[in-house]
């Protein structure tokens, strides 16, 4: 957790300074954002937008850049090693404190996210890495316990950055190698950042320094943009979408890929028994909840999150959960709960696509017998009483984090530890199973294979019901320049591109 107090980072002796990105920076940027994040732990996801002051202040081995590909952050290079082996080269790179970015840093990093007591988000991931070489000071050998292919993207979560060896002991202030210094904060008001002027990227960043300014109130939100008192907004409500559309002074960037959906409370509660999650599943009129949670901009999302147009979408699988309250019915007398029950519905009032969503649920699941009381408490409240599973069913929001299918690992393998992002409390020993077989096959022909196999699981597990996929917007200035919306499910690291963003 950081300071509430202001503070500046800065190093008492800095050696070059690297001349031609401080000299490219100039003016300052204002960012709306949906919410105050609730702390700024490096390895903790607490939502996108933390994340989008994150990639800003720290930075990890590899990103997703502007047109949805891998590149290379803290890591210049990376090659497999044999069967499980990876080896990425660090660039030369310093950390806020005017330290060197090293492979004893990158080591320390990884050892302090697996760690048994870790809250760290991608715990399980890094937990799977057997042994960790460092043979010169630029240079990470990862040793996994089984063949994995998908390493170098864990690299790209903006949960996953490299932080300066020892700096987060004692309740100290970890310290990143992003393009921006914290340079201050007013807790649930404004956190101001610096230009970092040692960055490695040369030329960047942009701009001098960016202000992100929470606005709880997306009306609110709106209205700063119009007004010119910020630059950028994030969340766009859909309702405000035509406005920006038609503003000749801002221009609106949208991307269809995060998806709404359902978790549930495995360990206790009417949501224990397959049987009944699935008839939520069939219970359910995904259109109303397209047209009126997103003014039409989205689509049903009758299966899991698999990314269409990849070589691992099926058309017929996509289409499981259609609207059929007969069955829906025939599911919950085979569960012993014919006549309904009475539940609570979690999710929020602050993100007005929460609160609509959650209202459809509720008129829906009613003509089933299901009574579900809903419980919309602000953004912040809500992650707590997820993470400590105080639910029986919560309405979740969210992304893959790649358009691989192991992206969604997080959100349906509830072998994992708990998280916000997936059912409380559930056991699915054949999906972990799958999940860890898809990662550690290289034969593309055979991981499609695996991955049909896990879908069908997950449907008939159901840990996760889809409602809907949703376009994801931000909003700026015509005047604002570099910034970019990234594609389908990767639009939350979109924050990345704030380096490249000026003001003309």
């Amino acid at each position: 957790m950081l300071s509430r107090r202001s503070f500046l980072l800065a190093s008492a002796s800095i050696p070059l300074l690297r001349m031609e990105a401080f000299a490219a920076a100039s003016g300052s940027l204002v960012f709306g954002l949906s919410s105050h994040p609730p702390n700024l732990d490096p390895w903790r996801h607490t939502g996108t937008a933390a994340g989008a002051v994150k990639q800003l202040i720290f930075r990890g081995l590899t990103s997703f850049g502007p047109d949805g590909q891998l590149r290379g952050e803290l890591a210049e290079a990376w090659e497999r090693s044999g069967d499980t082996g990876w080896v990425f080269h660090l660039r030369d790179a310093v950390f806020h404190n005017g330290a060197p970015v090293t492979a004893e840093d990158v080591k320390w990093t990884l050892e302090q996210i697996a760690a048994e007591k870790s809250t760290a988000y991608l715990k399980a991931e890094i937990q799977s890495v057997q042994e960790i070489k460092t043979p010169d000071r630029r240079t990470v050998h990862l040793v996994m316990k089984e063949p994995t292919v998908t390493v170098p993207m864990w690299f790209a979560n903006f949960n996953m950055p490299i932080i300066a060896r020892g700096t987060t002991e004692g309740g100290s202030t970890p310290v990143g190698a992003g393009p921006f210094v914290l340079k201050g904060q007013e807790r649930g008001v404004a956190i101001d950042l610096e230009a970092f002027d040692r960055f490695f990227k040369p030329g960047l960043p942009k701009v001098k320094s960016i202000r992100f300014v929470a606005y709880a109130d997306e009306n609110l939100r709106v209205a700063a943009l119009q007004a010119g008192d910020v630059d950028i907004i994030d969340y766009v409500p859909w309702q405000a979408m035509d406005a920006i559309e038609r503003d000749p002074k801002l221009k609106l960037l949208t991307t269809n890929g995060p998806f709404m959906g359902l978790i549930f409370n495995g360990r206790t509660g009417p949501f224990t028994d397959a049987r009944v999650r699935q008839a939520v599943g069939f219970a359910i009129r995904r259109d109303e909840i397209v047209k009126a949670a997103f003014f039409g901009r989205g689509a049903p999302l009758e299966g899991i999150p698999l990314t269409p147009g990849t070589p691992f979408f099926d058309e017929a699988r996509s289409r499981h959960w259609r609207y059929d309250p007969d069955r829906a019915k025939k599911l919950l007398a085979e569960a012993g709960v014919s006549n309904g029950f009475q539940c609570t519905l979690l999710s929020t009032a602050q993100y007005g696509m929460h609160k609509q969503t959650a209202e459809i649920v509720q008129q829906h699941l009613a003509e089933i017998g299901i009574q579900a009381k809903l419980n919309l408490p602000d953004w912040a409240t809500r992650l707590t009483l997820g993470g400590r599973g105080q639910y029986d069913f919560a309405i979740v929001g969210d992304a893959a984090l790649s358009p691989d299918p192991d992206g969604i690992a997080f959100l349906l393998d509830a072998e994992l530890p708990e998280s916000i992002s997936r059912s409380y409390g559930m056991s699915t020993p054949r999906l972990h199973e799958l999940f860890g077989q898809g990662r550690s096959t290289f034969d593309p022909d055979k991981r499609r294979e695996i991955y049909a196999q896990m879908e069908q699981e997950a449907l008939e597990q159901a840990p996760f019901v889809g409602l809907a996929w949703r376009s994801q917007g931000y909003a700026l200035k015509k005047s604002v320049e570099g910034f970019h919306n990234l594609p389908g499910s990767l639009t939350f690291a979109s924050g990345i591109t704030l380096e490249e963003t000026s003001i003309a």
